[in-house]
């Protein structure tokens, strides 16, 4: 089953996040919301850094995780690491949707 999370940093913009937890691991694992990344490939790289991962992983992990994925000279307007690690923990806490 689906969850969906979602987080709106301070002064930033909404994240949002979707994905499934089977056997205790993160899958189809999609990042999107209303802030930009440059380039594009940033969010394609961070969504498959969190695919796989342990669901139990806390916001901390999750940030460092997503501030490891993201490639080099990544500019982020309106979300930050956290912002998504926040809005994935809120997804896996949500539980399935119906």
């Amino acid at each position: 089953m689906r969850r969906h999370g979602e987080y709106k940093m301070p002064g930033g913009k909404l994240t949002v996040v979707d994905l499934a937890v089977e056997h205790g691991r993160l899958v189809g694992v999609v990042v999107s919301g209303d802030f930009f990344l440059e380039p594009d490939e940033a969010l394609a790289a961070i969504s498959a850094a969190l695919e796989g991962q342990a669901a139990d992983l806390d916001e901390l992990q999750l940030t460092h995780l997503v501030e490891r994925a993201t490639p080099a000279h990544t500019r982020m307007f309106g979300v930050d690491a956290q912002a998504i690690a926040r809005a994935v923990r809120r997804a896996i806490e949500n539980g399935p949707s119906a």
